[in-house]
C-alpha cells in the first residue's frame, strides 16, 4: 500500500477517533480481526496481551518489536478497516526506539498506535518530559513516512498502576495529557479509570479525546459516552473470553463427552469464508 493510500486510511481512523464515540473490540490475530469486522467494527485495535498469548509468550513486552510487528502485519492484511496497534512501551526507552517502532508499524499496514508511559522492566512511569520526547519522535517518524494522519493514542498508567496519592492522580494525568498533546499525541488512553465522575472531570479538563478501557463489571458504552469518553477498547477481554470458551468446551468434552459449549460457534463455512480472498 502506498503512503498516500495508507494516510487516507489513517485520516479515516482519525475521523473515527474524533467522533462522539468509537468502540474498538481488540483483536489478537488475523481470524479474530476478521470476525470482529464481520460483527460490524469500523476499525480494529490490537491487544498486546492477546497477541503475546497467541504466540506463547507473556504480556508486557514478552515479544520483540519484530514479533509484534509481524502479528500486526497479518492482522492488517486480513481486514480492510483501519488498524491501530498496541505497541506497549515502544520496545525501548529512547525516542529513537519509538521512532523505529512507528516506522515498522506503518510498514506493516497500521495507521495508529497505543504507546504506554510505563516501563515494562519495572512498571515505573517515565517522566512527562521523557514520554513527550518519545511521542514527538513517533510523530516525526510518521510524518517522514508520508503518513501525517497517523494516530498516536498516548496511554498513561497513572490510574492503572495507582501511582502516587489518589488525590493527586487527576492533576498528574491532566499535566501529562497537556504535555503529550503538545508533543503530537492525538488521544489519551487512561486504563484503570472506571469512576464515571472522575472520567467526566477528566474529559472536561484535557485537550485530547479520552480512551477508556471497558470490560465486565465496568460502565456500559452508553455510560462512558455520557461522561465524554470518545474511544472505548477492551484490552485482552475478548481474548480472555475466547480462551475461557476453549477451556469450558475442552472440559465438557473430556469430562462428559458432550458438545454443548460449542453450539454457538461460527460454522466452518462462515470462518473459512473470512479468508476466501487470500486463498487462491
Amino acid at each position: 500500500m502506498t503512503s498516500a493510500a495508507l494516510n487516507a486510511k489513517a485520516r479515516r481512523f482519525r475521523e473515527l477517533s474524533n467522533a462522539p464515540i468509537l468502540v474498538l473490540p481488540n483483536a489478537w490475530d488475523a481470524a479474530s480481526a476478521a470476525v470482529i469486522v464481520r460483527a460490524g467494527a469500523a476499525a480494529i485495535a490490537t491487544t498486546s496481551g492477546g497477541v503475546a498469548w497467541s504466540l506463547g509468550r507473556s504480556d508486557g513486552e514478552g515479544l520483540t518489536r519484530a514479533q509484534m510487528v509481524e502479528a500486526v502485519r497479518r492482522i492488517s492484511a486480513a481486514v480492510d478497516v483501519p488498524v491501530t496497534a498496541d505497541v506497549e512501551g515502544g520496545y525501548g526507552p529512547e525516542p529513537e526506539d519509538v521512532a523505529q517502532t512507528v516506522r515498522a508499524t506503518i510498514e506493516a499496514g497500521a495507521v495508529g498506535i497505543n504507546l504506554e508511559d510505563s516501563r515494562a522492566t519495572d512498571g515505573a512511569l517515565l517522566s512527562p518530559q521523557q514520554q513527550a520526547a518519545r511521542i514527538r519522535a513517533g510523530r516525526e517518524a510518521a510524518d517522514a513516512a508520508g503518513v501525517p494522519d497517523f494516530v498516536i493514542n498516548a496511554r498513561t498508567d497513572v490510574y492503572l498502576l495507582q501511582i502516587g496519592e489518589a488525590a493527586g492522580r487527576m492533576d498528574d494525568v491532566v499535566a501529562r495529557a497537556e504535555s503529550y498533546a503538545k508533543a503530537g499525541a492525538d488521544c489519551l488512553f487512561v486504563p484503570g479509570l472506571l469512576d464515571l465522575d472522575v472520567l467526566a472531570a477528566l474529559t472536561a479538563a484535557v485537550p485530547l479525546p479520552v480512551n477508556a478501557m471497558a470490560g465486565p463489571g465496568g460502565p456500559s458504552v452508553a455510560e462512558f459516552t455520557a461522561v465524554g469518553v470518545r474511544r472505548i477498547s477492551v484490552g485482552t477481554a475478548i481474548a480472555q473470553a475466547a480462551y475461557g470458551l476453549a477451556d469450558r468446551a475442552a472440559r465438557e468434552l473430556l469430562d462428559t463427552g458432550a458438545y454443548g459449549s460449542m453450539e454457538q460457534a461460527l460454522t466452518y463455512p462462515e470462518v473459512n469464508a473470512l479468508f476466501a480472498r487470500s486463498s487462491g
